[in-house]
């Protein structure tokens, strides 16, 4: 049997320890020595909590973890390098989304697949970057344009209170109290006022349920009145001086027009010449007559004989 010196074993022991060290090392940060794996990158102006061994996760899964961050040669710019598992095929299109992962969770890299492309994604290769809001962003995005109103409504009550203790001089504090005194006597006087309305009240219920009463019998004959008067037939009144009217209308037409014998009358001159005539005749018989009465009336008490009248 061959012996094994002490400083082989040591040997064997040191190497074996260093390869489980090694090993789990790279199984803390996600990497698998046993698996084949996929070394990609992105790059991101900023990478604040994400760190070292943050996972790489496709659809929520897992698939790798980031194994170093640094900046690019001549830039601010942040180098993302990943280790992805080998088996993994996706499009050299795709996206890497640098999210959150809670509120003290640190952040991680989601893949966003696409699979339009036919370049699968294979080492060297660098993903398209982009930075998903965590929700302290989306609340300090909430809370800005809040803190900018708050702010300027502090500043508004500020001036406002600045400007009512210039207003509150001793004058206008004695005058508010002046009139607030006043109001107080005003609704006290208000107070009695219906106390005393209240006891009137009270005091004529009955002459006031008697007015009541005669409001409510008013109320019935005006109702009755009513009633009366939409009983009557207002067309048939209606039509009758309708039916008068067309035959004044009428009457006047025939009366222009100079039928019958007053609107003969009204139209024919020489039934007014005639008129005329006569009465100028008249008229000179009067006047004769006044002027000489003997040649009309003559009284003889002998019988003498009348004189012929010249016409």
């Amino acid at each position: 049997m061959i012996k094994i010196s002490k400083e082989i074993k040591a040997f064997i022991l040191v190497a074996c320890g260093l390869l489980m060290f090694i090993f789990g090392y790279n199984f803390l940060k996600g990497q698998s020595l046993l698996k084949s794996q996929k070394i990609i990158y992105t790059i991101y102006p900023e990478i604040e909590g994400l760190i070292p061994g943050a996972k790489i996760t496709l659809n929520g899964l897992s698939i790798g973890s980031v194994t170093q961050a640094d900046f690019l040669p001549g830039s601010t710019k942040i180098l993302i390098t990943m280790n992805i598992r080998g088996d993994i095929n996706f499009s050299n299109q795709s996206k890497a989304v640098l999210y959150e992962t809670g509120l003290i969770g640190g952040k991680a890299v989601s893949i966003i697949p696409n699979f339009d492309s036919k370049k699968l994604v294979k080492t060297g290769d660098t993903l398209k970057s982009s930075i998903k809001p965590g929700f302290t962003e989306l609340v300090n995005r909430q809370i800005a344009p809040l803190q900018e109103k708050i702010v300027s409504t502090l500043t508004s009550v500020d001036s406002l209170f600045v400007g009512v203790s210039n207003v509150l001089n001793v004058n206008t504090q004695n005058n508010l109290k002046n009139t607030l005194e006043n109001l107080s006597i005003s609704l006290e006087n208000i107070n009695n006022a219906s106390s005393v309305l209240a006891d009137l009240l009270i005091a004529n219920q009955d002459a006031f349920s008697n007015t009541m009463n005669n409001l409510n019998v008013t109320s019935e004959n005006l109702s009755v009145i009513t009633d009366s008067i939409s009983a009557i037939n207002f067309n048939s009144t209606v039509k009758k001086y309708e039916t008068v009217a067309n035959n004044i209308n009428k009457l006047f037409i025939s009366l222009d027009k100079g039928e019958g014998s007053v609107g003969k009358f009204l139209k024919d001159d020489s039934l007014y010449n005639r008129l005329n005539e006569v009465s100028n005749s008249m008229n000179v018989l009067i006047k004769d007559l006044k002027q000489n009465p003997k040649r009309y009336v003559h009284f003889s008490i002998f019988g003498k004989k009348e004189k012929s009248i010249d016409e």
